[in-house]
Order: C-alpha cells, then structure tokens, then sequence
C-alpha cells in the first residue's frame, strides 16, 4: 500500500518543518500538505525552506493544496470567493514552481465557502473560471487539480461526489476543448460524514479519481478507530483502476498516529 503522510494534519506536535523527516523516521516516504504558508505569494526564502526540508528528509511531496485562506478560522479555499480572485491567481504560479521543484503532481484547490452578500450563481461562474486557470497552470509542469467535497463546514456547497464532479465538468465546457487534469479529490471519511454512498461512488468513479484520502468515522481519527471499511474501499479502488497514493488525513497525536500501519521502520 502506497500511502502519503498529511503532515498538516498529522505530526503537528512538530514544527512543520520537521514533519518530512518525522514522517520519514515512521517508514514512509511520501507527504502531502495544506498550504504551508500564512500567504497566497510567500518570500522566496520561505519557498527554499520548505522545498529544503521536504529533499532533505528524502520523501516525495506527494500532493499540496493551494492557498485556501486562514484554514483555522473556517475558511476553505479561494475558488469561489469573489474579491480575492487576485490572490488565487498569483498563487497558481507559485504552486506550479514548487511542484516543479519538487516532482509533486496532484494539487487540491479548495472550492470555498458560500459568502455572506454574494450570490452563489457568481461565486460558482468564478469558481470555472478559477478552476481552469489553474488546470492550464498546472499543465504546463503535467499536474492534476483536485476537487474535493468537504464536511463539518456547512457553507462549503461541495458535500457530495456528484457535487464535485458537476463543476468538473461544467470548468470543461467553459474551456471549450475541455480540461483533462481536473479530477475528484475522494476523500472517504467527507464523503461517509456528508451520507453519501461511498460504494456506489468507488464502483463508478474510482478508475478516474485524482486522490483518495481516508479518516476513520466517527471521530476523524486513525483506520481502525471507527466503524468505516477504509480497507475494502481502498481494496475496490484499487481493483477498478485507481493507481494512485493513499493520503493519511486523519487525527492522532504523534505516539499513536501509525500503530495501525505495518510497514518497514527506518532505523
């Protein structure tokens, strides 16, 4: 099983930018994260930082999101928030240098939430539109965009596979020769919390999903910590085409955070 680490997530016991290297002590050999910056466009030295610490533990950065706004404060990306397009903008090309630098591929770009005094018709018309800038930004270092329905934020609208895959396809009529490298970000424990049929999605969409991420439920915490099949839904993926990593998105302090993985330790 080919998992990636969520060292925004997971490991924060650290500062983040010992996580690549704890992960790497743990036995694995790929991360992902959330933005890791306070800023759509950081200092350059802030970039070397952490592209440093990602080669200098030798795990592959897997995948990262862009600028999603202040994640701890509720916000959920800056796809369809009007007023900020700017922003976004400027952070594709910043999220095309890393990945270019650092051999990552797959990119989440959160949708955002719903915005007091905007309509939801213009926020999704920026949402397209945001969306297929990024894909072509993306393509020019052969990435993939990830969308990704979330739960526990009832003004984020994505909450189904369906409601993710609609605006996929919508960004692809707006591009008019359509755009092939945005994909469903299935992440299983939002996809379980928001009631959708898991299974039904896997047998219909696993062959093109962009990224699997898991959780167990209730709780968000480790597999095996809940009552969710993480391990028959990954096992179907896997049997109907999807390649890909396993992200490791889940709660757990750093002692108990991989109990549940057999694999291989550094020594």
């Amino acid at each position: 099983m080919t998992y990636t680490v969520n060292c925004s997530i997971l490991l924060t016991e650290l500062p983040l930018l010992e996580r690549p290297a704890a992960a790497k002590a743990a036995g694995f050999d790929a991360v992902e994260f959330w933005w890791p910056f306070p800023e759509s466009v950081p200092a350059d030295k802030d970039v070397d930082a952490f592209v440093a610490a990602v080669r200098d533990a030798g795990v592959q950065l897997s995948g990262l999101n862009f600028f999603a706004g202040d994640m701890p404060g509720g916000d959920r990306g800056l796809v369809s928030w009007t007023g900020r397009e700017s922003e976004f903008k400027a952070n594709i090309a910043v999220v095309a240098a890393i990945g270019e630098r650092l051999g990552t591929r797959a990119f989440n770009a959160l949708y955002g939430n719903r915005l007091e005094g905007a309509s939801p018709e213009a926020q999704d018309e920026l949402a397209v539109e945001n969306l297929a800038a990024a894909a072509k930004g993306i393509a020019e270092i052969g990435g993939t965009v990830l969308l990704e329905p979330v739960s526990g934020t009832p003004a984020y609208p994505l909450k189904t596979a369906a409601d993710a895959l609609a605006v996929i396809a919508k960004t692809a009529e707006y591009a008019g020769a359509g755009v092939e490298n945005l994909k469903l970000l299935a992440d299983f424990y939002h996809l379980a919390v928001n009631g959708d049929d898991v299974p039904a999605v896997i047998e219909d969409h696993a062959k093109d999903f962009g990224h699997i991420q898991i959780a167990d439920n209730p709780g968000r915490g480790a597999p095996g910590t809940g009552s969710l099949p993480l391990g028959e839904w990954i096992t179907r993926s896997r049997e109907l085409g999807y390649d890909g990593y396993i992200g490791l998105e889940y709660k757990a302090p750093q002692e108990e955070a991989f109990t549940w993985a057999i694999r291989p330790v550094a020594g």
